[in-house]
This record gives C-alpha cells, structure tokens and sequence, in this order.
C-alpha cells in the first residue's frame, strides 16, 4: 500500500483515456481522428507530469475488451500504437523508464520485441516512470498471478501460507510499481472498466467531464489539487488505527 501523505504530491497517478471517439463525433471528425489527437494529448500529460515532480504515471491505452471493437479502429490504434513504439527510444534518452502492462504475446513479433527492448534499455532510471497498458486487464493481471502463485504451490516452491498481499503484489503487472495513489479519468463516466482493480484498492478517483483530447496540462494540475485536498486514512480514523 502506498502512504502518500495527505496534501503532498501523489507519487502514482494512473489514467483513462476515455472520450477520443466522442471528440471526434462532435467535430464530425472519424473517430481514429480523435484517437491521434488523444495520443498528443497523453504526450503533453506525460511531459507536464514529470515536470510537476510526479515520479509513476500509468496510463490506460488498450484493454483486453478493446479487440472487439471494429477492425478499422483497432488497426488504426495498432498503427498508433507502433508509431508511439518507434518514438520512444526519445523517452529513454530522457531518462524515463518504460514499461509496458498486459499480456505482450498477443501483439506482432516485432512489436512485442521492440515493447522488451524498451524496457531492458530503460530499466536503470529511477526519477520517471511510464507506464503503458496494452491489451491489459485488471481481472486478467489478478487471474495471471493466481495462476503463477498456483504453479509456484504445484511445484513445492511455495505454500498457501506464504501468499500474502505483499508477495501476491509481486506477481502483478504492475510489480515495478507502488499503488495507484490518484486515479484520473476524463470524457464524463464514472467507472474503473477493469483498469487496475488490485492497485487502486485506495485510490484518490477523480472524474471530469472534459474529454481526453481537451484535458490537457489545466486538467492535469486541476486534478492533482484535488488530490492534495484529500484526507487519506488507508482504513484508520485521524491516523489511529480502529
């Protein structure tokens, strides 16, 4: 569990991108047009939120249920996707940390080779981290580690009793990552859709009606003002705990 005091900056803070199609719509735009201007805008988050001392960002790019929308966009965001890939060798040269959340072995070899590459290259920075989750879903990342734990059991290198949360934490996904501290979801939907379930159990969740395209740096710095507003107890009652 993370302690991020209350009124200091949150050190996790994972996002839903939520609203790219909606965007489109009301411009009488394709939808795959939204999506790009969404990729700019995870850009700019990404910059300022380093820029503000934030140390992990995670954000929600393609889940397990977003294969079954048209193919059209699926490939539209798989050509994004790889055009993002191709450009982040940048953020490793600034020191950033990549990693990337989700099953990998569903995407082509090449960029599911290249996702790897990424991270051995920047495993060694420390001050930034980003996050990615493709083809990622909070049930699913519980259920892999069920099962690893569970073959852990099988083959007598574990035993029930050695499961507790901490270890269970290191089989996750997210095993490189401290808890989500705020959770940030723009494009006006009031909902988790199976995005870090395990790792938002104490979550500051905040909500805005902005679209994804338009939430921009304001969005961003509105949203951490929140947070720090916020009284986090982790179960106890003025810091005692009941």
């Amino acid at each position: 569990m993370n302690n991020t005091e209350s009124g200091g900056l949150p050190s996790h803070i994972a996002f839903i991108m939520d609203g790219n199609g909606r965007w489109a719509k009301k411009r009488g735009l394709p939808r795959n047009a939204g999506h790009k201007k969404g990729g700019d805008t995870f850009r700019e988050i990404a910059r300022h939120a380093k820029d503000c001392g934030i140390k992990y960002v995670t954000f929600f790019a393609f889940s397990t249920e977003n294969w079954k929308r048209p193919k059209e966009e699926v490939d539209a965001l798989m050509k994004l996707f790889s055009e993002y890939l191709d450009e982040a060798e940048n953020y490793a040269k600034d020191k950033t940390r990549l990693i990337f959340l989700g099953d990998k072995s569903i995407f082509p070899r090449e960029m599911s080779a290249k996702m790897v590459d990424l991270e051995k290259k920047s495993k060694q920075f420390s001050d930034f981290t980003l996050s990615l989750a493709v083809n990622y879903g909070g049930k699913d990342d519980i259920l892999q580690a069920a099962r690893r734990a569970a073959n852990l059991c099988r083959d007598r290198d574990l035993t029930p009793q050695d499961i507790d949360e901490r270890f269970f934490s290191g089989l996750l996904y997210t095993s490189a990552l401290p808890d989500v501290d705020l959770l940030i979801r723009p494009g006006g939907e009031r909902r988790l859709s199976n995005f870090l379930l395990w790792q938002c159990a104490y979550a500051e969740l905040y909500f805005s009606d902005i679209l994804w395209p338009d939430f921009g740096k304001k969005g961003l710095e509105t949203a951490i003002e929140y947070y720090k507003g916020r009284n986090r107890r982790f179960g106890n009652v003025q810091g005692a705990a009941i």
